[in-house]
């Protein structure tokens, strides 16, 4: 039985043409700047984001930590969105690890903080007070359902971050996705950003790791930070080498993705006792939430029996579509939901 797993696009398998750039990539030291695989991929970054290097970092997690520590000095304050990735998922590293404050602005429905939220919370650094250094950014932003967040946006509250002296730095670890629902090249998203990761591991269908893109001063000081947190590899050509594949074949059909997600949404929507807001589906990723007679839990194991897997939780179950869930899955993923669905009703 094919096993159908949506509980996140982290969860996807390499390619085979990415197996096979693993088994055939060139190796060296990138401890010493000696991997040629690891140094193309990253020179393929900072070329794609126009900015002047990019470091290659284990994780988006690990990613978004440097950006902060690249960014701040320890005691400083970090201003983010209430529903940041970076305050919700990172195991508090921005304060334990790079020692900052963490102040959270809310965000509205499509993940955006606003602009009169940043300016009121703006003040003048002085001798009583943390130094308010850094803004972090989300794109796409996934605790606000895959929204994607134009360059416009993005551009007016970073000028707004730089006009008082704050860096920014943008967690893009779905940015193509934001890239291709909004047909705009990643460079012009992340244009205004003074640091920006994205993940190799998610929509791009690498097997592991994110990159660091941002000017050359930044990202040597991000080299000598991911040396100090352990994070520093040696023959890592062979995580580069997928990524390499991943830039070069996995971007344009991220669409597919996009139209089985909205596709998969409607048919759900269809179904009596599925709630899915249709409106806010505009990437890979959605949420829908059964009726409170139906159990969320009894439902999660229904269709675990049949191959099907989403994230789930009480009476809502999260949905990310990725290379491996073609369009007759969402057939047979419709089929089973409406009739585990009527069964539980």
């Amino acid at each position: 039985m094919k096993i159908l797993d949506m509980r996140s696009d982290t969860v996807s398998h390499p390619t085979q043409q990415m197996r096979q750039a693993i088994f055939e990539a060139e190796v060296g030291d990138d401890g010493h700047g000696e991997d040629p695989t690891v140094n193309r991929l990253q020179q393929m970054a900072a070329d794609m984001f126009n900015k002047e290097a990019a470091l290659l970092a284990c994780s988006g997690t690990m990613g978004n930590l440097l950006g902060v520590m690249t960014n701040t000095q320890p005691g400083d304050e970090v201003v983010l969105g209430s529903e940041a990735h970076i305050l919700w998922f990172e195991v508090g590293g921005a304060s334990a690890v790079a020692g900052t404050l963490l102040r959270a602005l809310p965000n509205d429905e499509q993940g955006r903080i606003a602009h009169a939220d940043l300016e009121a919370a703006l003040r003048m650094n002085h001798t009583h007070s943390r130094n308010m250094s850094l803004l972090c950014l989300e794109n796409t932003h996934n605790r606000c359902g895959g929204a994607a967040i134009s360059a416009d946006y993005t551009d007016n509250i970073a000028n707004i971050a730089h006009k008082n002296g704050l860096k920014v730095h943008l967690d893009g670890a779905r940015i193509f996705n934001a890239s291709v629902a909004l047909n705009t090249p990643v460079s012009q998203l992340a244009d205004s950003v003074d640091t920006v990761t994205f993940c190799l591991s998610k929509g791009l269908g690498g097997p592991v790791g994110s990159v660091l893109c941002g000017s050359a001063e930044a990202i040597e000081r991000a080299r000598r930070l991911r040396k100090m947190i352990g994070g520093q590899l040696r023959q890592a050509g062979i995580i580069a080498a997928a990524g390499i594949v991943a830039l070069d074949s996995m971007i344009d059909r991220m669409a597919d993705d996009h139209k089985n997600a909205k596709r998969l949404a409607e048919g759900l929507a269809q179904i009596e006792g599925v709630s899915v807001e249709l409106d806010k589906v505009q990437t890979n990723m959605f949420r829908f939430t059964v009726a409170d007679n139906i159990s969320g839990n009894v439902l999660s194991e229904r269709l675990i029996e049949k191959g099907i897997k989403f994230g789930a939780g009480g009476s809502s179950f999260r949905v990310v579509l990725h290379w491996q869930i073609d369009a007759s899955d969402v057939d047979y993923i419709l089929e089973n939901v409406r009739s585990a669905v009527k069964a539980l009703s």
